[in-house]
């Protein structure tokens, strides 16, 4: 099969307790767009976005994973053949926060250590914080991962920070240490290059 017939795709999951802005971090991602009504996510949701990673055009899939335990069963499954993760928590959730080690866990279970960014949304709630930034970056620390603030209603840090860093890292570490963490799919179909600013993006 002729290269230029292949794409690389990467599988990302995105973590964490309910309502700390899963959903609206990816829909802010792929659509450009941000919800202020909160909807349950009831199983797995699913989008996609076409990206350029190193001169390459890399099709981002993006699974957003239900934060509720009553949903851990089918949630786990979609962990499987992930090849990078975004941990989640909201800065006025002290749950959320204390969670991430369980979500972590949750997620090497499946698919062991792969690269992963810890992400603190809703900074722009500066009264109702209740996560010291101190407490934010030790968990980051001790975790050893890459750390962001994030207010997804103010569009910042979501595009540059946490998804495109996500893809950076898979591709370097494929590149850098021969792990087998970019999958190369037929592209059975071609189409044009999408103007769109917001990338390619589907929703199942």
């Amino acid at each position: 099969m002729l290269e230029e017939d292949m794409e690389v795709a990467i599988k990302v999951v995105v973590v964490g307790n309910g309502a700390v802005g899963k959903s609206s971090m990816i829909q802010r991602y792929c659509k450009g767009i941000f919800t202020k009504d909160y909807k349950k996510t009831i199983g797995v949701d699913f989008l996609e976005r076409q990206i350029l990673v190193n001169d390459e055009e890399v099709r981002l899939m993006l699974w957003d994973t239900a934060g509720q335990e009553e949903f851990d069963a089918i949630t786990k499954a979609y962990y499987r053949g992930a090849q990078a993760c975004v941990l989640v928590f909201s800065t006025t959730d002290r749950e959320s926060y204390q969670a991430i080690d369980s979500w972590r866990e949750k997620v090497e279970a499946e698919v062991g250590d792969i690269p992963t960014v810890l992400v603190q949304n809703k900074i722009d709630l500066l009264e109702e914080t209740v996560i010291k930034n101190e407490e934010a970056e030790a968990l980051a620390k001790r975790l050893k991962l890459r750390f962001y603030r994030a207010s997804v209603k103010e569009d910042l840090n979501v595009n540059e920070g946490v998804f495109n860093t996500t893809s950076s890292n898979v591709c370097n570490q494929s590149s850098s240490n021969g792990r087998e963490v970019i999958t190369l799919r037929p592209n059975k179909q071609r189409t044009k290059k999408n103007k769109n600013p917001f990338g390619s993006c589907s929703l199942l």
